[in-house]
């Protein structure tokens, strides 16, 4: 008797020209973050026509669906779909290939399965790049009940998970007042002057970092004439932490540094945060295994990460402070690449980007097969998830 792997790999085959269509489909048509109408229609339609209930404008995004089928009561696994590209790269991140393998899963294992007990959602996430859709999805319930959250990434490294920093963006201006530089000099408080300062500040504090955690910033707006003392300036800053609980404490010394500068230069200061807080990973070892396993059968080895170095961040850090969930890297280029790049761009479409795709695609599914279908994996899913929760990792 053909097994669940079995055939799950052989209806993922079956589709692998229409997965490759699909992802080729978005990375002609780049749409970024929360503009991406035609990738979620794309995607919806898909599901739509083979069975799967779709709900458009999840959590209230346009761009976001969710798709659903099995008998509703048993376990809940959902397969997470990225799909926004980025300004001028196009897809440098490679969504068009975590898309096409999340959808290939959901159509797979649907077909694997039939009306699997339990439940299976495919779920559309927009806007990872930037404002992040899975923070607006989790504050919406999306995940609630759900028993495992599953994706891959393509990268430029094969590794079951990833390590996925905190992060966050502040919103700095400093209020001055304005001036003629050389009739009234004296009267002028000089609002640039104080970002600049503040600038040279975040320097000698990024000196003493923890491993993880960095400041990155750019001027937004800096006066509008050179005969004109500014009277606001302001800049926009990318915090990230190795931990949630590292980023909210270099959040407040941000904040206090700037309170110290305003006050040097008879500036006043607003720090406010720019959208929602991404929340450092949190990798299930019991799925992320079940990943590799069935990864492995296609040839592709994962291994652990290099400590030390850091990926970036992302909102499925949100989704896997609240579900167990996975978030392993598979390379589509060598190393010595970035992704981010036009090189990792191209590579998104190239033949190692399709046979990435599909050999996650097929992995996906079987793990979320595991879920659906084998008890003990769910319980143990669950229980590890419990035991990071507890020691706050």
């Amino acid at each position: 008797m053909e097994s669940v792997y079995a055939r799950v790999r052989r209806e993922a085959a079956a589709r692998a020209d229409r997965l490759w269509d699909v992802s080729l489909a978005l990375h002609r048509e780049p749409e970024t973050a929360y503009e991406e109408y035609a990738a979620a229609t794309l995607l919806a339609g898909e599901l739509e026509r083979e069975g799967f209930e779709v709900e458009r404008g999840l959590a209230g995004l346009p761009t976001a669906f969710a798709a659903r089928t099995g008998s509703g009561a048993g376990p809940r696994v959902a397969l997470l779909m990225e799909y926004d590209a980025l300004p001028l790269l196009g897809h440098a991140c490679g969504h068009n290939l975590i898309a096409s393998a999340g959808l290939g899963a959901a159509l797979a294992l649907r077909a694997a399965l039939g009306e699997p007990a339990g439940s299976l959602l495919a779920v559309g996430t927009p806007a990872e790049e930037s404002g992040g859709g899975k923070v607006a999805e989790v504050a919406a319930g999306v995940f609630d009940g759900v028993d495992a959250a599953l994706m891959f990434h393509p990268g430029v490294y094969d590794w079951a998970w990833a390590p996925l920093t905190a992060s966050a963006r502040l919103r700095i201006g400093f209020h001055g007042r304005a001036a003629h530089p050389t009739g009234n000099p004296t009267e002028g408080i000089d609002a640039l002057g104080a970002l600049i300062q503040f600038f040279n500040t975040l320097g000698v504090l990024d000196r003493r970092l923890p491993r993880g955690s960095h400041v990155q910033g750019i001027v937004t707006d800096g006066g509008r004439a050179t005969n004109i003392v500014p009277e606001y300036a302001e800049g926009l800053f990318g915090l990230r932490g190795g931990t949630s609980t590292a980023l909210a404490e270099l959040i407040e010394e941000v904040r206090v540094c700037a309170e110290g500068v305003a006050g040097a230069t008879r500036t006043t200061v607003e720090v406010a945060e720019a959208g929602g807080r991404y929340e450092h990973f949190r990798d299930n070892e019991v799925l992320s295994g079940a990943f590799a396993y069935h990864l492995q059968r296609s040839g592709i080895t994962l291994s652990q990460p290099t400590p030390g170095i850091y990926l970036g961040s992302s909102d499925i850090g949100n989704v896997s402070t609240r579900v167990p969930a996975i978030h392993p890297f598979v390379a589509i280029t060598g190393s010595e690449n970035s992704d981010h790049t036009p090189e990792f761009a191209r590579a998104a479409a190239g033949p190692r980007g399709r046979a990435v795709m599909l050999a996650s695609a097929e992995a996906l599914a079987c793990t979320a097969a595991d879920v659906l279908l084998r008890t003990e994996v769910r319980d143990r899913a669950w229980a590890l998830f419990g035991e990071k929760a507890a020691e706050g990792l």
